[in-house]
């Protein structure tokens, strides 16, 4: 959606841009209250919502960029001016399809038109309780804006998203100016931009969109951290070195019930690392810390982190890497992993990385990880890393985006580092 949507909603009224988030949460009976009618249920039902895929010749700007802070007040703009309207009324019940006849359709119109979805024209069609093409298309620009399956019916997740007020949408723009401005100093020309709430990763080149990768991100009970940072290098058939954390979780009740696990996932015990290997079954694991020992796994078919991994310094010890379980990829439900990231098509990942280094290409890549052999390649010419927990954002091209808050974290105040567990949703 563009920001000429301003001249739609300026049509309802006009109110003074808010200095701050502290001005706007003043006007609110209880902050705590807006944040908690915010929290969508995290439905994940329905077709995939995003794909992976380069969009280059698209030209879009990225979710983060030097223009942000003023797209993002621009947005802001316009939904002070849907506050300052009396915002919205929640949908009737009913179906909100392709050729639906009913009165509640013109609900539907009138709900896009004061989003800016559908122009003023859009209500004074010849048949505006029809359910036609044009409003199938400005439904299917809300559903994109908005991560769902562009369908161009009114599916129980868009009537969610629909019925979320002017105002909860206005609190959201404003607790994300800070996030924003978390990494927008640290953004280099070339840039890989993580966003947890959307599950997707933008590779990204003076501003605009390369490609767009679907992601699996850290569990809400093993919430993946945000940071800045820069890749260091691209590590092909590489060690998988369990954390303690996912010792104690998973590895090693799996090897009490199967004393076989390990053998089969080509998993060693190492005493400390870099220590002696040891045999498992002599060791007490009832009663030993799980940071006793290096579990290490080998390269192979079995390792967890697959045939690659993109490292970068950072406190959280956390990397991007492929998966041999690249099914979770045709999922919607993509918080999965233990807090690192996984990466959908992650050859066209590392071919954009690498960018032609040293001659690499596509081919290179089928050989290195073909033979099994552990790879270390620095990267020369090296992007910027963000992980990013961005549930609203503003592009310079116009684009009003929104998200749930899978980590619960709007209102919260929190920009960078590691969240809170939180309980499944």
């Amino acid at each position: 959606m563009t920001l000429t949507r301003r001249n739609i909603l300026r049509s309802f009224a006009a109110l003074p841009l808010m200095g701050s988030a502290r001005a706007f949460a003043q006007q609110t009976d209880s902050i705590a209250a807006l944040v908690a009618s915010t929290e969508l249920k995290l439905d994940f039902q329905g077709k995939l919502s995003t794909r992976t895929g380069i969009i280059a010749e698209r030209q879009e700007s990225a979710m983060v960029t030097s223009g942000s802070l003023d797209a993002m007040q621009n947005a802001i703009g316009l939904y002070e001016e849907a506050v300052a309207g009396g915002g919205w009324k929640k949908l009737p019940a009913g179906k909100f399809e392709k050729g639906v006849k009913a009165a509640r359709v013109v609900n539907l119109r009138e709900r896009l038109v004061r989003e800016g979805y559908l122009d003023m024209e859009g209500l004074s069609v010849e048949a505006p309780e029809v359910y036609d093409g044009h409003l199938i298309g400005a439904v299917r620009a809300f559903q994109i804006g908005h991560g769902i399956a562009p369908s161009g019916k009114v599916d129980p997740r868009t009537r969610t998203e629909m019925d979320i007020s002017a105002r909860q949408r206005l609190f959201m723009l404003y607790e994300n100016i800070p996030r924003i401005e978390a990494h927008l100093a640290e953004i280099r020309e070339r840039a890989v931009l993580v966003n947890i709430p959307s599950l997707q990763l933008e590779t990204v080149q003076n501003g605009m969109v390369y490609a767009r990768h679907n992601i699996v991100a850290g569990k809400l009970d093993r919430p993946t951290p945000t940071l800045n940072s820069v890749v260091t290098d691209v590590t092909f058939n590489p060690y998988w070195n369990a954390p303690a954390s996912i010792v104690a979780k998973d590895i090693i009740p799996k090897y009490l019930k199967d004393p076989e696990y390990l053998t089969q996932m080509d998993i060693r015990v190492f005493d400390g690392v870099g220590g002696p290997e040891i045999d498992p079954a002599y060791v007490d694991w009832a009663n030993t810390p799980p940071e006793r020992y290096h579990f290490q796994q080998q390269p192979g078919e079995h390792n967890a982190l697959a045939t690659v991994k993109v490292n970068f310094a950072n406190k959280h010890m956390v990397y991007m890497h492929d998966t041999p379980h690249r099914e979770l990829f045709a999922q919607n439900d993509r918080y999965q992993s233990s807090g690192c990231v996984r990466v959908d098509q992650v050859r066209m990942f590392i071919n954009w990385i690498l960018a032609g280094q040293d001659g690499f290409t596509e081919a290179d890549f089928e050989m290195i990880a073909a033979g099994q052999q552990n790879t270390v390649m620095p990267v020369y010419e090296p992007p910027s890393v963000h992980f990013m927990y961005l549930t609203a954002w503003a592009t310079e091209d116009g684009r009003i985006n929104f998200r749930p808050d899978p980590y619960q974290l709007d209102g919260k105040g929190f920009t960078l580092g590691q969240p809170e567990p939180v309980a499944n949703i």
